[in-house]
């Protein structure tokens, strides 16, 4: 490698110094075409057989003309005008240049963690964030509790959570004005407990942070869908390994090579205190490899399978109403809604704890019980314990 780096430069100096005495005597840009078709045959072998589509091709011959072909002929016809130093140091204008035309041609700007994610020092010296970006957009409606506050969650890296919105409403001015020269990130959380309506979507979340090269994080963990957060705009998705994936407890980074990398680097700060081990490295990455294999059409057959036996057993009763309701975040899937009638002697929080204390105990989605009702869950029942919940619920009626 240090030979190969040794001899680019000397290639380099070699072509400037000959490509300025030819010019004189012989039209050197013939040779720019005859250097790339002896580049091609050269490689040809090694390119085979070809896998590019015809709109790779196009794409790499418009790159070759404009990108190299046309630079390389302005740069033999100016070595008949400027000296060999000169010209070697106009080809490293390219070098400083570069980035400055991806940003004002395609509105690129590097985020922050490609900016100071490698910086070893800042890592270990977390959560003191003297001289880093460390705000972090949040809309208020997305302010949720998983078990834990994701605000005091943020706060332990070092970051300010800044609240964007109110509870009940976020507009698009809010976010962009939010933006300062101190963000640092921005999180968006796909969660059945935010607020579900008059909230700012994915893709408009994305907007308005990319126009100012804020990078965006999706807390996704409990969504089934692997690839379309990603797809929609994200920078960094956050999944959980063992809710829908069925793995060991363990979480899944996925996006951008440069802010994951940053993220991995964090084991030699604040993150080396949560670092899962080697057995539940290995589980996750079995968990992902089962994923793609899964009959996910059969998984939802059982699951409705358990959601008409339970409805079967509850229709007798006199103190509650079953109907079946979508995944509010759109995985593919219902869940039973067991809404506690006002003339029944029960409470749905008084039901779901008698669920909890059975044995064996039930647990059911009672995060809504002040509104009278729970949700029953069909996902990741080992066989017989859909018959199981059935025999508690009619146990705890009376049925």
């Amino acid at each position: 490698g240090m030979l190969v780096a040794l001899g680019v430069p000397l290639a380099a100096a070699v072509n400037v110094v000959t490509l300025r005495r030819a010019s004189a005597k012989v039209d050197m840009v013939p040779a720019v075409l005859i250097g790339a078709c002896v580049s091609a045959m050269v490689m040809l072998p090694f390119a085979l057989p070809l896998s590019a589509t015809p709109r790779d091709i196009a794409i790499l011959a418009f790159l070759g003309f404009f990108q190299l072909g046309l630079p390389c002929m302005l740069l033999v016809a100016a070595s008949k005008h400027l000296q060999a130093p000169e010209i070697a140091l106009a080809s490293l204008l390219e070098v400083v240049l570069g980035p400055v035309w991806a940003w004002l041609g395609a509105g690129e700007r590097p985020s922050a963690a490609t900016l100071t994610g490698g910086r070893l020092l800042a890592i270990e010296r977390l959560p003191d964030t003297t001289g880093l970006k460390r705000e972090v957009l949040v809309q208020l409606g997305h302010m949720v509790g998983y078990g834990a506050s994701l605000e005091q969650t943020i706060a332990m890296t070092g970051a300010r959570v800044v609240p964007v919105g109110t509870v009940s409403m976020a507009r698009d001015y809010q976010l962009d004005q939010a933006i300062t020269g101190s963000t640092a990130c921005a999180v968006f959380v796909v969660s059945h407990m935010t607020v579900q309506y008059a909230m700012l979507g994915l893709e408009e979340f994305c907007r308005i942070c990319h126009a100012k090269g804020v990078p965006v994080i999706v807390d996704a963990a409990s969504e089934y869908d692997l690839r379309g957060f990603l797809a929609r705009g994200a920078d960094l998705v956050v999944y959980s390994g063992h809710k829908f994936l069925g793995g060991p407890t363990s979480g899944i980074v996925a996006g951008s090579r440069a802010l994951v990398q940053a993220a991995a680097l964090q084991n030699r700060g604040i993150g080396r205190g949560m670092k899962v081990g080697k057995e539940s490295i290995a589980g996750v990455m079995a968990a992902l490899k089962a994923w793609g294999r899964r009959d996910h059409q059969a998984i939802r057959a059982r699951e409705r399978q358990a959601l008409d036996l339970w409805m079967q057993v509850l229709a007798p009763s006199a103190d509650v109403h079953c109907r079946l309701v979508p995944d509010p975040t759109g995985n593919p899937l219902d869940r039973l809604r067991v809404i506690v009638l006002t003339s029944s002697h029960w409470t749905a929080r008084r039901l779901a704890d008698a669920l909890a204390a059975a044995d064996p105990p039930v647990m059911v989605r009672d995060y809504q019980t002040d509104l009278g009702y729970f949700d029953l869950d069909p996902c990741n029942l080992h066989p017989g314990e859909a018959e199981k919940v059935a025999h508690q619920l009619a146990a705890c009626l009376s049925l």
